[in-house]
């Protein structure tokens, strides 16, 4: 089955600053923009920023236990190929990035086995990048 771009849309309250993060940052490739917002390519979907006041979930973030770290929610994120996401999380340590949980390997030698990072757009929004060597276990119990 192939899957289709979905197009999420969040608040940032600094457009600028969350501009540069996307484009720059991760290198994601710009589409049509305004003042207020602006499209990005974030691997094959339509992430879009909008210029919007602070929210709670931007100011203090609520955790979740997961695998003994505290999983900020919301998040959001895309699940990678184990490649892409060892460069992505190499070209996000090369920037200097602060993680919320560092890059490591998840439900180890376990059901759903998986590498994943969580961070921080410069507004508070929780990202989170993961891989699965065995993509048959997205989804697995």
């Amino acid at each position: 089955m192939a899957l289709s771009p979905f197009h999420l849309a969040i608040p940032v309250y600094d457009l600028a600053t969350a501009r540069n993060f996307y484009g720059q940052i991760f290198g994601l490739s710009e589409g049509r923009s305004s003042t207020q917002w602006v499209d990005f390519d974030f691997y094959g979907h339509q992430l879009v920023i909008h210029e919007h006041p602070k929210t709670t979930t931007q100011e203090h973030a609520h955790t979740n236990p997961v695998d003994g770290h505290d999983v900020p929610v919301p998040h959001f994120g895309i699940v990678l190929s184990w490649n892409e996401w060892e460069d992505l999380a190499e070209r996000l340590k090369g920037f200097n990035t602060q993680f919320v949980i560092e890059p490591y390997i998840r439900f180890k030698g376990q059901v759903g086995e998986q590498a994943t990072m969580f961070l921080l757009d410069p507004c508070g929004n929780a990202l989170e990048f993961k891989a699965f060597k065995d993509m048959g276990q997205l989804f697995a119990k």
